[in-house]
């Protein structure tokens, strides 16, 4: 059965938390995406250009409605990582100091460069970055996030995924963006995209203001295969109709989830995974940057690169 083919694939299979994780974040996504409809982003309907990806006659399939498209967000849709520069934006605006962004550096080079999902890091990312949103306002966030695309995001879209995300529209399916960024970020992205919502981590707030605390997990790996499955079922899709996009072996559990799984700049083992099960691939980095898909996209931005070695030299010092 194709819904179950996610089972096998997986380097850790679903907790009781990604569960929540996924669910919250379907529950989400559903909420902001009835508001996205109401009030469309007009720059969302600017073209994407001439660099548009190539399109396959035959997918997607127009007036399928049981069928939704699914777009990883780093690395797949747009350059480098978003949390990374949310905590740019953020850090620009005093929400903590330089010893903060060193360490956030660090953490975002280490899940790039070791490739594997360690729980001590992982935690310490967690519990980091809920610190820096701890007591701050859901609205602010909200409205911090979109100076931030402005800033740092706007220009780092992949024409050539943005190009497939329109296709899907144009055929009158859904698209969602899976991340494990803010869902309150990654909303914001898929407004200036235009696109129909996004899935992503859910931190607690009460009164609309953040606690500090998550709910579930960071919508990470078997999290978000399981936040795709919670919305299918509440959208009514047939999943193995849908289309999944991601750039990272991380999110084979999604793409196995579904009937038309993409490997977007794939990571060397998406590449290989892929390959062998004759899945779909799209490159959009010169061959220099293809070359190194295990350099983190973060690292590799000229404004942070200086910053990330010196993150990496700290840590490596208090070792």
């Amino acid at each position: 059965m194709a819904a179950l083919g996610w089972l096998t694939p997986r380097r850790r299979s679903a907790t009781a938390r990604s569960v929540l994780a996924g669910e919250a974040s379907a529950e989400a996504a559903r909420k902001s995406s009835q508001e996205l409809s109401a009030a469309p982003d007009p720059a969302a309907l600017e073209s994407p250009g001439t660099e548009a990806a190539e399109r396959e006659p035959e997918f997607p399939v127009a007036g399928d409605d049981r069928a939704a498209a699914f777009f990883d967000l780093d690395n797949t849709v747009m350059q480098g990582a978003a949390l990374f520069h949310f905590g740019r934006g953020l850090y620009k605006r005093k929400f903590f100091d330089t010893r903060d962004l060193t360490r956030f550096a660090w953490q975002q080079a280490w899940f790039r460069l070791a490739g594997v999902e360690d729980p001590e890091h992982m935690q310490d990312a967690r519990d980091s970055a809920l610190s820096i949103v701890k007591g701050h306002r859901v609205s602010e966030l909200m409205s911090i996030g979109e100076e931030i695309y402005d800033e740092y995001l706007a220009d780092r879209i992949w024409p050539g995924t943005r190009a497939l995300a329109e296709a899907h529209l144009e055929a009158g399916q859904k698209v969602w963006l899976v991340t494990a960024a803010p869902v309150e970020i990654a909303t914001v992205i898929a407004r200036r995209l235009g696109l129909t919502g996004a899935l992503g981590t859910v931190a607690e707030s009460v009164g609309g203001v953040y606690t500090g605390k998550l709910v579930g997990e960071p919508l990470h790996g078997p999290a978000k295969a399981e936040a795709v499955r919670a919305l299918a079922a509440a959208e009514g899709l047939d999943l193995t109709r849908c289309a999944a996009y991601s750039d990272s072996h991380n999110d084979i559990p999604m793409l196995s989830l579904v009937g038309h799984p993409y490997a977007i700049n794939p990571d060397a083992k998406l590449r290989k995974h892929a390959r062998a099960r004759d899945w779909r691939l799209r490159d959009y980095r010169t061959g220099r940057k293809a070359a190194k898909v295990g350099i983190p996209a973060a690292a590799g931005v000229g404004a942070v690169a200086g910053g990330t070695a010196a993150a990496i030299a700290l840590h490596r010092r208090r070792r």
